[in-house]
């Protein structure tokens, strides 16, 4: 177990990870409880002098201009998390709700938010007694930040609302906190509004999602390399001198990747001197790391994108140090929109076209001489046929989802916040897509995996006998027909064929 300590600076995306995913306890570091003491010292001497302050003694969106009495400004306070609290739909994962929750910390530990420091520590409080808000996917549009889904995480903080049971099931926060010893917090003025106003739920599944896209990314060059080699491919047209004449940093990382899994292959030695061979691969072959560094070097622009808005103070008004509360439009998600759907569209291609390489290797016309699907006994048996189907289908629903949310803006609040980013939906559906590229790569790799069994007795390259190792055991031996299910669901599992592929062939980029 480790700990996140979050200072005044902020936090890593690591540090989102190891919370998200993992089991990291989180602390204040005593920096970031001094910084959130002076920043609310300003907004208690904004109360006292009775000033008009969005938020701190005005309503909220176009109530902006009605004033609130100092007797019900902590009323307005919880009447602002109740009424937010307005979502419907399936309970998002908890990895993304614990991600929000710490990113929102993150937030107000900046110390420009006014917030005293216990409402920092009552949401870490949730997360390190593994307390995690019930939080319908549907509520946010992204502007004014995420406001239902923080607000049903703060909700919790108030005793009020739903948790995620063990089994997914929603029971009662009043009970969840009194199981684990703690108490409902009371808010003071600009605390509700300040536990809402922020990109926190965009930013946590565009973290996560980097993170996989990272990874996936590298396994489509292995199931790239694999089904080249069982298609007699050759590795020419990834040699490094090519792609430095054309210098985009993903495609020669995935050119490399590639053609450093091509080597030592008795396969890819059966035909590199037969003149027969085809002078040129198809495009799914021969293009792949110009379509999968593309993809890469999409990432990396998201990746920076995240990186500044981890950086960032995104709430509203927000205290500035020389004691000026300023109204900002920081929360607008359009950054992280743009960036997630930008990566969709990327992540939609890396699936395409491996779903084209998928059907050329099950195609006994254009296969190279291996069977019609795969199938020694093609015709009583299908082999991989409805496969492919599987993959095409999937291709399909990813170039769908690849349509960009982030310019579907509705407006809401009666006309005060006239646009907004559609970031949280941009966020989502990228998970969807990568969750379908993961399954995509899977059938690529069962039908790689096929291919070079059906070359034997010619020895694939190290990579291709980590794979057949890997799904060997669950595929089986090319024959009659499998219950395909449970085959194309271990073929899922990346990490552990991915280290072992590294283990003979090195660290992939």
């Amino acid at each position: 177990m480790s700990t996140v300590v979050i200072q005044p600076t902020g936090i890593s995306a690591a540090d989102v990870l190891a919370v998200a995913r993992g089991t990291a306890k989180v602390v204040l570091d005593p920096a970031a409880v001094e910084a959130m003491a002076t920043s609310r010292s300003i907004v208690d001497g904004i109360e006292a002098a009775g000033r008009p302050v969005y938020g701190v003694s005005t309503g909220f969106g176009a109530l902006a201009n009605t004033f609130v009495a100092p007797e019900r400004r902590a009323e307005l306070q919880h009447a602002l998390i109740r009424s937010h609290a307005a979502g419907v739909g399936a309970p998002m994962p908890r990895e993304v709700v614990r991600a929000m929750m710490l990113l929102r910390v993150r937030s107000l530990a900046l110390g420009r938010s006014g917030v005293r420091p216990l409402v920092a520590e009552a949401l870490i409080d949730l997360l390190n007694h593994e307390i995690t808000p019930w939080v319908p996917e549907h509520g946010s549009l992204g502007a004014s930040g995420d406001l239902a889904p923080l607000a049903h995480c703060a909700l919790v903080l108030l005793g009020e609302g739903w948790v995620l049971g063990p089994t997914g099931d929603r029971i009662p926060a009043a009970d969840a906190l009194h199981r684990v010893g703690l108490k409902p917090i009371e808010l003071a003025a600009k605390e509700g509004l300040a536990l809402i106003n922020g990109t926190d739920g965009m930013l946590g599944m565009l973290l996560l999602a980097i993170h996989d896209a990272r990874h996936l990314f590298a396994m489509a060059d292995v199931t790239a390399a694999l089904a080249i080699e069982a298609m007699l491919g050759s590795e020419r047209p990834f040699l490094p001198e090519l792609h430095a004449i054309r210098p985009h940093p993903g495609q020669a990382a995935s050119a490399a990747n590639i053609h450093r899994l091509l080597q030592n292959s008795q396969v890819m030695d059966s035909h590199r001197d037969d003149l027969a061979h085809a002078v040129q691969d198809a495009y799914s072959m021969r293009c792949a790391p110009q379509v999968a560094g593309a993809a890469r070097d999409t990432l990396d622009f998201v990746e920076t994108v995240s990186a500044r808005e981890l950086r960032s103070v995104v709430d509203n008004p927000v205290v500035l140090p020389d004691g000026r509360v300023e109204s900002t439009g920081n929360f607008h998600g359009a950054p992280l929109g743009f960036a997630a759907d930008f990566l969709a569209i990327a992540a939609a291609e890396v699936g395409a076209i491996a779903e084209r390489r998928v059907d050329r290797l099950l195609d006994v016309a254009r296969n190279r001489e291996l069977p019609a699907f795969l199938s020694p006994d093609a015709g009583v048996n299908s082999g991989l046929m409805i496969a492919q189907y599987t993959a095409a289908g999937i291709v399909a629903e990813n170039r769908r989802l690849a349509a960009p949310a982030s310019v579907d803006s509705l407006p809401t609040s009666g006309m005060q916040e006239d646009h907004v980013s559609m970031g949280w939906a941009a966020t989502k559906k990228l998970r969807t897509v990568l969750d379908n590229l993961t399954s995509v790569l899977a059938v690529e790799l069962l039908a790689a995996v096929r291919g070079l069994q059906l070359r034997a007795p010619l020895a694939p390259s190290p990579a291709g006998r980590a794979a057949v190792a890997a799904l060997g055991g669950v595929a089986g031996e090319p024959g009659p027909d499998v219950f395909l299910a449970p085959v194309m669901e271990a073929a899922r599992a990346g990490p552990d064929l991915r280290a072992a592929i590294e283990r003979e062939v090195g660290p992939l980029a």
